[in-house]
């Protein structure tokens, strides 16, 4: 169900993808992150296969009336604290979708999926 932004001018209707995607963006861009594990493992496959990236990898977009709920799969960095890299991706997510979108996140649910060694960007 999409989220629907009531302003005087009209109505805004945002749908699960695009929050997925600005969320996966915003995440990615935490220290301590090396990627997103695939919750969707056909659809993110199939969109490997025709060479698309696919930034809302690794996320679900719950929105359920006034409430979004944000889950993120991630993968660290050996070494890191993984505890602070979660917060700092919990936040920073938070931020960037209030401040991109206008949307109040309720929950950001982070999965810790894996662990990998960092290799240079």
């Amino acid at each position: 169900m999409p989220k629907v932004l009531e302003t005087p001018l009209g109505r805004i209707t945002v749908v699960e993808d695009v929050i997925a995607t600005i969320a996966g963006l915003a995440a990615m861009d935490c220290y301590g992150l090396v990627g997103m594990a695939s919750r969707r493992q056909v659809k993110d496959s199939i969109s490997e296969l025709l060479g698309r990236e696919n930034p809302g990898r690794g996320v679900e977009v719950r929105i359920q009336g006034d409430e979004v709920e944000v889950d993120l799969y991630i993968v660290v960095s050996y070494g890191t604290n993984i505890y602070e890299v979660a917060q700092n991706v919990r936040d920073k997510v938070r931020y960037v979708l209030n401040e991109t979108v206008g949307v109040e996140v309720d929950r950001v649910n982070i999965f810790v999926q894996g662990v990998r060694v960092a290799t240079e960007r």
